[in-house]
């Protein structure tokens, strides 16, 4: 039976990096093209109130916007200067609101349903009743969970 025998003086060979750069940018554009930013181009104009007690919705692609206030002054002449309700990137009445959760709904995956949060964004000004006949669409619609967007009230 023969011996084995470690060969002494191997050294480990160094790792090639000059072809790093070239996998770092081809995994920076994989991630550009799969993830898409959601972004809806605003008809209304609205400040949101402040509040004292707030919280960070944490996930954010659970979260499904309904944007309350005037319309823009390039809208005003169409849609009038009464507070409207903006569902994407259009306007709309409370009873689309049913419709436009069910279709939101039908997007996300089926295990996140439960899980959908309204948020809110209504301007300071907007007067309760719209709220109310927001809130009873949603009801109706089955999204319970709901969250009004607001800034922090400084403390004096």
């Amino acid at each position: 039976m023969g011996k084995f025998s470690k060969a002494g003086g191997r050294e480990m060979p160094e790792l090639n990096t000059s072809s790093l750069p070239d996998l770092v940018f081809a995994f920076l554009f994989f991630i550009m093209m799969v993830t898409s930013m959601r972004e809806v181009t605003l008809k209304v104009q609205f400040k949101a109130p402040q509040a004292t007690e707030l919280q960070k919705l944490e996930k954010k692609s659970l979260v499904t916007f309904i944007y309350v206030g005037k319309p823009l002054a390039e809208y005003q002449a169409k849609m009038g200067t009464e507070t409207r309700i903006q569902l994407n990137d259009q306007f709309a009445e409370t009873s689309e609101i049913q419709n436009y959760i069910a279709q939101e709904k039908s997007s996300m995956k089926e295990e996140d349903q439960p899980f959908m949060t309204v948020s809110i964004k209504a301007d300071k000004d907007t007067k309760m009743g719209i709220i109310t006949d927001i809130k009873q669409a949603l009801r109706e619609a089955y999204a319970l969970k709901i969250s009004y967007s607001a800034t922090k009230r400084v403390q004096k």
